[in-house]
């Protein structure tokens, strides 16, 4: 069983040829392979940042509700008196001191320009004549 040197060349050619051909496909298999793991892996890290990321957000939210609970008592001053030219407008129209009707305080008020109608409803909101 003698064969040809030029016919036995062919066919190892022919062989690596395949060889070559199948091992390329191999390596771009692997390589979609890589990438996809790569992305399943990033996914799932994503998942974990969301979950840190869900937690600090309540942890804020906690702290931002005790210090607006803490902060409460500060949003009403200490001070409770009206300036004395307040009082003496009110006490011009016979609003006197202690609560104030509010439509009495309106008629009182009716004489001032918009800024000043607040002004003075502010002042007697942080004193607590009105609510």
């Amino acid at each position: 069983m003698e064969t040809d040197p030029k016919e036995l060349a062919d066919r190892l050619q022919a062989a690596t040829a395949l060889l070559e051909r199948t091992l390329n496909w191999l390596e771009a298999q692997q390589e979609t392979l890589t990438g996809e793991v790569q992305r399943i892996s990033a996914t799932v890290e994503q998942s974990r940042r969301e979950i840190e990321l869900a937690d600090k957000l309540a942890a804020v939210e906690k702290e931002l509700s005790t210090l607006k609970a803490n902060a409460a008592p500060a949003i009403n001053p200490l001070r409770r008196t009206l300036p004395a030219s307040t009082s003496e407008m009110l006490a011009k129209h016979g609003i006197a001191d202690g609560p104030v009707d509010v439509r009495a305080l309106d008629a009182a008020l009716t004489g001032l320009s918009l800024e000043q109608r607040i002004a003075v409803k502010s002042q007697l909101l942080r004193t607590g004549a009105i609510a």
